[in-house]
């Protein structure tokens, strides 16, 4: 992976990194594309866990590239509704692939997470900031609507109200606002770390338990009805039951890691 976006794989979790610090992490095409490849990569994983998704320095993304968007982004802008990667545009799928990856993903936010960046982010499962995080769905400010799968994301996190007001207004917001909004899952005094101690946390759970987990998740949150919800509960479950050769090793499972729920 070329140096604008690291990726690492260590026993089953990967980190995804920006690496322009000296811009903030600010995104470029040539990041897009990276960050599109890293997704790529890891989907066709085997053995993979978890995901930590970051930015090296001190801000996660302040967003999208001003710089690079003024020298040749109106071309590459200019038919947004084509659909190139399923549902999505590129600069969509730059954030719905990582809720689409079949294992939980993880963003460490320190610094800013403004536009672009904050929707990157948004695509992630879990979201852990520093208390003194700026972030902000900023485009308003720019003249610009979110564009980066925002307001799918956004409307599953907090009430319509909270969206439209953020969209509305651009305003920045601290970590500890993020928390009460919903925006984050969670606070640290260094995002990163605890997001690898999640990730260890969760590769060492049974993987095909989180992944069914992770489905009924996704669905759950695109709006799956009761009835349907409930069968993907049952189906999902009698899969896992079905996956142990006895009922013995299912048992002797529960002894091992959850000794409280047996008598």
């Amino acid at each position: 992976m070329a140096d604008r976006v690291e990726l690492v794989v260590l026993d089953g979790v990967a980190e995804v990194r920006l690496n322009r610090p000296e811009k903030l992490n600010a995104l470029d095409f040539e990041t897009f594309d990276l960050i599109v490849k890293a997704g790529h990569t890891l989907a066709a994983k085997e053995g993979l866990r978890a995901v930590v998704l970051s930015g090296n320095g001190r801000s996660f993304s302040v967003g999208i590239d001003l710089d690079a968007l003024a020298q040749g982004g109106t071309k590459i802008l200019s038919n947004l509704a084509a659909r190139t990667h399923g549902d999505a545009n590129l600069f969509q799928h730059v954030a719905m692939q990582w809720r689409e990856l079949p294992v939980p993903v993880i963003a460490a936010i320190q610094g800013h997470a403004l536009g672009g960046g904050m929707q990157l982010a948004l695509g992630a499962d879990i979201r852990i900031v520093a208390p003194d995080a700026r972030l902000s769905i900023r485009e308003i400010a720019w003249g610009l609507i979110p564009d980066m799968a925002g307001t799918v994301l956004l409307r599953q996190l907090v009430r319509t109200d909270v969206m439209r007001d953020l969209l509305f207004s651009g305003k920045i917001v601290s970590g500890e606002e993020a928390l009460e909004l919903g925006l984050a899952t969670r606070m640290a005094a260094d995002p990163l770390t605890a997001a690898r101690e999640l990730a260890q946390e969760i590769a060492s759970s049974s993987p095909d338990a989180v992944k069914a987990a992770k489905r009924l998740a996704n669905a759950a949150t695109a709006g799956a009805s009761d009835p349907d919800l409930l069968l993907a509960e049952a189906a999902e479950q009698q899969g896992l039951l079905a996956s142990h050769n006895h009922r013995e090793a299912l048992l002797a499972y529960a002894e091992k890691r959850l000794p409280v729920y047996r008598d």
